[in-house]
């Protein structure tokens, strides 16, 4: 038997991110990413070319399009205040060069320890948009996380933490401690990209034997969080259909609104997108 594409959770972030080198290449992108390609390298290259994404996503516009709602997101809170960003698992993530941030923001970010080792390699001599602090981390490790969240958050009045494309390939169990972490950290806001159970299951099977050990094991709806609420919720069906970025036969999808955070997105079975949760006695406020 051919071994998987993805040998490791890590090679993910190659993946990802020669698709946003793509996506920056294009007239209309989306966003502009002048590193991606740089971060990618030569595995980047092989894994676009490889057959990992199924039919009507070769292109991999669901994780393009969620790129920019977390963008969005992000943005907004620093619209609203946030005077920290911790990224939990970034990966080979670029936002502190590309957005256009606040020179007076502290970023952290975090990953396996060879990821960012490789990370701070491609990117010696490149200057971030604010002041970025890069940790190796697993986020497994609970008392490590939990002491890394306080060195993060310390002087911080509004934190806003995201993990983008972690939850994922956690267990549940593990998610719960992470999400409890969070709201003792005294995070403000918590930026997620979220997938209803079914959307779980048909991504294993459209493409778990080419994710190998990246199978996906965690989904839940967004009630599962406890002590957390949404504030915010955007479909990546609905921002793809809108930014022509979906198939042809999902474009209609562009003419229906979004699903409010609640029981009936709770529902939807085939929903995902990038969410913004508050702690409960929070929300509401700025």
């Amino acid at each position: 038997m051919t071994p998987p594409a993805i040998g490791h959770v890590s090679d993910t972030a190659r993946w990802v991110a020669i698709y946003r080198a793509l996506e920056s290449a294009r007239p209309d992108a989306l966003f502009r990413d002048e590193l991606a390609a740089v971060l990618a390298g030569e595995q980047g290259s092989v894994l676009a070319q490889s057959a990992i994404l199924p039919r009507g996503a070769r292109d991999h516009w669901p994780t393009v399009v969620r790129t920019r709602l977390v963008d969005d997101v992000i943005l907004g809170a620093l619209d609203q205040g946030c005077d920290r960003v911790i990224n939990l698992a970034a990966g080979l993530d670029t936002r502190p060069f590309r957005l256009d941030l606040p020179a007076e923001i502290r970023w952290y970010e975090t990953d396996l320890p060879d990821l960012v080792a490789y990370k701070e390699a491609r990117l010696e001599g490149r200057r971030a948009r604010c002041e970025r602090i890069a940790v190796p981390l697993d986020i497994t490790d609970a008392a490590a996380t939990t002491a890394f969240l306080a060195e993060a958050r310390a002087g911080a009045d509004r934190p806003l933490v995201i993990t983008e494309g972690l939850l994922p390939y956690l267990q549940a169990h593990q998610v719960l401690i992470l999400s409890e972490q969070l709201r003792a950290a005294g995070t403000r806001w918590w930026v997620m990209d979220h997938w209803s159970p079914a959307m779980l299951r048909m991504v294993n099977l459209t493409m778990g034997r080419e994710l190998g050990s990246a199978r996906w094991t965690f989904a839940a709806s967004l009630g599962f969080f406890p002590g957390w609420s949404a504030e915010i919720a955007r479909s990546t069906f609905l921002a793809a259909a809108r930014w022509g970025r979906s198939p042809l036969p999902l474009r209609a999808t562009a003419l229906l609104p979004e699903i409010a955070p609640g029981p009936r997105l709770d529902r939807s079975r085939l929903w995902c997108g990038a969410v913004r949760l508050s702690p409960r006695d929070l929300r509401g406020r700025i």
